[in-house]
């Protein structure tokens, strides 16, 4: 996988904390920010998808995959972002259509 560089600038006490993390977990400060990039990244996706599963533009199956995720996860990850799961029949069919 090719890979580029990215910079930003911080303070000097995130720095710090970040350096001190990076630490506790036996990491690099690289290798600790693309972690935290990753994660905070998943984060937003997932953030995103539910927003639009809320609003009905999308089913649970392309919300879960807007996510990233496993569907099976994404169910978990509901009640996270407040929503309870609305799947019917139809929503089935149309799954199911793709397969």
């Amino acid at each position: 996988m090719k890979t580029v560089p990215v910079s930003t600038r911080l303070e000097v006490r995130e720095t710090r904390e970040i350096d001190l993390e990076a630490k506790r977990e036996g990491l690099d400060r690289g290798s600790f920010l693309k972690k935290l990039i990753r994660r905070g990244f998943a984060d937003i996706r997932f953030d995103r998808a539910c927003e639009v599963y809320r609003r009905g533009e999308v089913t649970l199956s392309r919300a879960a995959e807007m996510a990233d995720l496993p569907l099976r996860d994404f169910i978990a990850r509901l009640s996270e972002a407040g929503l309870e799961l609305n799947y019917g029949l139809a929503d089935l069919k149309k799954d199911l259509s793709g397969l």
